[in-house]
C-alpha cells in the first residue's frame, strides 16, 4: 500500500509541474502578443471586434493625417518664435557649462554607454591665501602617482597614463567612455604623457578651474557685455573689439596704437596653427590666468602649485645655479620661465629638459615680439640677483601657464 501511494504522490506532483510549465508558457505567449500585431489582429476578428478596432484605427490615422497636415502650414512668426527659443536655450546651456567649468556638449552626454562626467568644484580663498609659503629648495618632495584610474578606480599596471602635474592616472577607453577627450586629443595623450614633456590631464589642463565663483562671475559679466558667446571661436576683430571694451571700462580710454599691436600679436600667439581664428578653450584660458594675475598675489599663486611642479621649478632653479649658492640673475631667472613652455615637438619625440634647452622660443615668435627698445631696456637688469624663494613668486604664474595642452601661448613670456 506504502509503494502505491508513494508512486501516487509522484503522479501529483508530475501533474503539478506540468500545470506550471503550461502556465510559464501561456505567459510567455501573452507577453510575445503585443508585438506581434498580425496575431492580435487575428484574435480581435475572432471576437468580432474588428469592425470597432478598425474604426478605431481610421480615427487615428485621421488625426495624425490632420497634425501633419497642419505643420506646413504653421505661421512664418511660430518657426521664427521657436528657433529662437532654441538657440536661447542653446545659449544658456554654453553659459551653464562655462560656469561649472565643463565643457562637454549636453547632446554627447545622453549615450547609454557613457560613463559620469567629473563634477568640478572651484576654489575657495582661504584666510591665508597671501601669506608666504615656505618652499623649501634642497628637499624635493618626489610624489608618487596614484595606482589606480582616477575614473574606473582598477588597476592595470602599463595601461595607466599620468598627468604631469597632479598624481592622477587615467585608461585612456576610461576617458574616451566620459567623453572628455577627442580621438585627436586621446592620442596626443598616448604619444606624450610617457614622455619628459608629460600631458595635463582634464582637471589641470583647464586652467578656468582655477578662479573662484566670485572671478568666475566677474569674467562671465565681462563676456555678456562684450556680446562674447561661450564655446565659440574668436577671430582678430572680435578680439580687439573685446580689448577695446575692457580698456574703456577699466581706464576710461581707447586702445592705442601700440596696444591695438600687441593685442594682434596675442592673437598670433594663441592662433599657433595660423587658422585666423582662436579656439574657445585658448581664449578662455588666457582670460583666466589674466584674472589670477590681476587679483591674486604671488604668494596666492605659489599655493595653486602641486609638488610636481614645485620638484621641477627646484630642478629648473639648481641646474642655473652653478655655484650652489641660493642666487641667480634676473636674465638667468627669465630664460629658466621661458623654458616652461617648451612643447613636444611633433617630428620628434626628444623632449629631455634642461638649461641648454632654455631661452626664447623663437625671435620670430609673436608671443615673445616686442620693440627693441623694450628688450634693450630688460637686458639692464639681467644682472640683478634673484633668489629662490623669489624666483618661485615670481615663476608660479608662468607654471601654471604652461599647464594646458595647447601649444597656444596663454600669456605673455617675460621679456
Amino acid at each position: 500500500m506504502g509503494v502505491l501511494m508513494s508512486k501516487k504522490q509522484q503522479v501529483e506532483k508530475v501533474q503539478k509541474c506540468s500545470v506550471v510549465v503550461s502556465a510559464f508558457k501561456e505567459g510567455l505567449k501573452d507577453r510575445a502578443a503585443p508585438a506581434a500585431t498580425a496575431q492580435t489582429e487575428e484574435v480581435i476578428t475572432e471576437n468580432g471586434d474588428e469592425s470597432a478596432e478598425a474604426s478605431h484605427q481610421a480615427n487615428k490615422d485621421h488625426t495624425e493625417q490632420k497634425d501633419m497636415d497642419s505643420k506646413p502650414g504653421s505661421s512664418p512668426n511660430q518657426q521664427a518664435s521657436a528657433s529662437s527659443i532654441e538657440e536661447h536655450k542653446a545659449n544658456q546651456e554654453a553659459w551653464g557649462r562655462l560656469r561649472d567649468g565643463k565643457g562637454v556638449e549636453p547632446e554627447d552626454l545622453k549615450k547609454a554607454h557613457q560613463l559620469t562626467p567629473p563634477a568640478f568644484v572651484r576654489p575657495k580663498r582661504e584666510v591665508n591665501d597671501d601669506q608666504p609659503v615656505d618652499v623649501s629648495l634642497g628637499q624635493t618632495e618626489q610624489p608618487v602617482n596614484d595606482e589606480m584610474c582616477e575614473v574606473c578606480e582598477v588597476w592595470t599596471a602599463d595601461d595607466l597614463y599620468p598627468c604631469r602635474t597632479c598624481t592622477r592616472v587615467f585608461h585612456d577607453g576610461c576617458l574616451q567612455e566620459m567623453g572628455c577627450l577627442s580621438t585627436e586629443a586621446l592620442q596626443e595623450m598616448r604619444e606624450t604623457a610617457h614622455t619628459t614633456t608629460g600631458w595635463s590631464c582634464y582637471y589641470c589642463d583647464n586652467v578656468n578651474l582655477l578662479l573662484t565663483e566670485e572671478e568666475m562671475y566677474s569674467l562671465m559679466e565681462t563676456f555678456k557685455q562684450c556680446k562674447i558667446i561661450p564655446e565659440s571661436c574668436l577671430v582678430s576683430d572680435e578680439l580687439l573689439q573685446y580689448r577695446h571694451f575692457v580698456t574703456k571700462q577699466l581706464f576710461e580710454r581707447d586702445l592705442t596704437d601700440e596696444e591695438e599691436e600687441e593685442v594682434l600679436a596675442q592673437f598670433a600667439a594663441l592662433d599657433p596653427e595660423k587658422k585666423g581664428q582662436i579656439e574657445w578653450s585658448d581664449f578662455l584660458y588666457h582670460e583666466s590666468l589674466s584674472v589670477l594675475q590681476k587679483f591674486r598675489t604671488e604668494n596666492s599663486l605659489v599655493r595653486i602649485l602641486t609638488a610636481k611642479e614645485r620638484d621641477q621649478a627646484r630642478a629648473i632653479f639648481q641646474s642655473v645655479d652653478q655655484d650652489k649658492d641660493g642666487i641667480i640673475t634676473a636674465g638667468e631667472a627669465r630664460r629658466a620661465q621661458t623654458s616652461w613652455f617648451h612643447k613636444i615637438n611633433k617630428e620628434s619625440q626628444s623632449c629631455n629638459v634642461s638649461i641648454s634647452h632654455v631661452g626664447p622660443i623663437s625671435e620670430s615668435s609673436p608671443a615673445s615680439s616686442s620693440s627693441e627698445r623694450s628688450r634693450d631696456k630688460a637686458m639692464e637688469n639681467d644682472n640683478r640677483p634673484v633668489t629662490w624663494d623669489n624666483f618661485v613668486r615670481e615663476s608660479a604664474i608662468y607654471i601654471l601657464a604652461a599647464r594646458p595642452n595647447s601649444s597656444a601661448m596663454h600669456i605673455r613670456l617675460p621679456l
